[in-house]
């Protein structure tokens, strides 16, 4: 089983840029397809970004596609979520998300088929 933890959000203003990371334990990491998604106030967890176990295969969500860019170090057991350009609707608190996969698999964009969660941490982008 394995233990995810987030960290690098917080306040910025329209246009700025923010990295999110996400540090696991417990568990194999490569082991898990891995991605991120994001929550606001009043809204459905929703899909932000996924990638596959080894980092061949990402997905984006077309809100987040050209802004963000997800990358993975499995000898750091340490996925990551550059965030530029950032805008007021990106405000929400962001998930790290992991499921076991086959080596090229991408991460579900359903909530309930993930088996992992970390706690989330909030961004909040000021306009």
């Amino acid at each position: 089983q394995v233990q995810l933890v987030e960290s690098g959000g917080g306040l910025v203003q329209a246009g700025g840029s923010l990295r999110l990371s996400c540090a696991a334990s417990g568990g194999t990491f490569s082991g898990y397809a891995m991605g991120w998604f994001r929550q606001a106030p009043g809204k459905e967890r929703e899909f932000v970004v996924g990638i596959s176990r080894f980092g061949r295969n990402t997905r984006y969500a077309d809100s987040v596609n050209g802004r963000f860019t997800i990358s993975r170090d499995n000898a750091k057991n340490t996925l990551y979520l550059q965030m530029n350009s950032l805008k007021p609707e990106d405000t929400a608190v962001y998930y790290c998300a992991a499921k076991v996969a086959s080596p090229y698999a991408r991460l579900p964009e359903i909530p309930n088929e993930i088996d992992y969660w970390g706690q989330g941490t909030q961004v909040t982008v000021s306009s």
